[in-house]
């Protein structure tokens, strides 16, 4: 016999149970919401650990960009010069911003970007499945996680504070490389090259007529560039290895025909521009 069938209960708690028993009900979606809002995203060492490097490409494949984009160095330091030199070492983002847009050279002209297309056409002749797989997995990491990765490799040798702020100086030389290489995209227009021609990336699903996405300058490059020139001021013995993965992530961009070398050329004289930057408004 259940014991529980020969307690009198009381009308008032029998009540009492049952509003609550509605509450719970009606409550039970936001709860469930909360607590899920509530779960961390994964960081970068996470997401690289749940999604590894496959085979990158070679020294020789990706040699050639790399010297183009390490050219723009020069070009740089003088630009970087001239804003030193009005702005000393005073943060002001807003004036930076509008001046960093100015410095990135005009686009190429329609002959010298169809000259540069035919080479990302050539080079899409010779793609592999494992050259795919290497571009996809940079493009989906480059624009932050490997940086911030690079960076989290040495938080263990200096102290927490110091660590927070290079952290911090990171994710803001990161969010301006974006938000200047957006700006002038949108200003310029010049069409992605699968969008010049669909063929390079019939994934894509590119609608005939459509102008964008847009590419000068390639994000990826100027994103790349500024956290290079920052993270190899911090850690110059790693310079190499920094500029070794900036230059994997540039070839990716050609290779899939997501820009053109002018994009990252333009891209990468932005970056550096950037990373001068905050290292010299954080007193590095």
């Amino acid at each position: 016999m259940n014991v529980l069938r020969g307690i009198k209960w009381p009308y008032a708690l029998i009540a009492l149970l049952a509003v609550a028993a509605v509450a719970v009900g009606t409550l039970q979606p936001q709860l469930v919401s909360a607590a899920a809002g509530l779960v961390k995203k994964p960081g970068a060492t996470q997401k690289i650990k749940q999604d590894p490097p496959p085979t990158l490409f070679t020294d020789a494949e990706i040699a050639t960009i790399g010297r183009q984009a390490a050219a723009q160095r020069k070009k740089t330091d003088a630009l970087f010069a001239q804003w030193k030199k009005a702005h000393g070492t005073t943060r002001d983002d807003k004036a930076f911003t509008a001046w960093a847009a100015q410095q990135v050279p005009a686009p190429p002209t329609a002959a010298q970007r169809t000259a540069e297309l035919h080479q990302d056409q050539q080079l899409a002749k010779t793609r592999t499945a494992a050259g795919k797989k290497a571009a996809t997995w940079l493009e989906l990491h480059g624009k932050q996680d490997l940086w911030k990765l690079y960076l989290h490799d040495q938080s263990e040798l200096i102290p927490a504070k110091q660590g927070t702020a290079e952290k911090a100086q990171l994710k803001a030389v990161l969010k301006l490389a974006k938000t200047i290489s957006d700006q002038v995209a949108a200003k310029d227009e010049q069409p992605a090259p699968y969008v010049l021609d669909p063929t390079l990336r019939p994934d894509k699903h590119i609608k005939p007529g459509a102008q964008g996405p847009y590419s000068y300058p390639s994000s990826h490059a100027a994103r790349s560039a500024a956290a290079v020139t920052y993270l190899s001021a911090l850690s110059p013995h790693r310079a190499g290895d920094y500029q070794w993965m900036q230059d994997e992530i540039l070839y990716s961009r050609l290779y899939m025909a997501g820009h053109v070398t002018s994009d990252i050329t333009a891209g990468t004289l932005l970056g550096d521009l950037i990373g001068d930057y905050e290292l010299a408004v954080s007193g590095h």
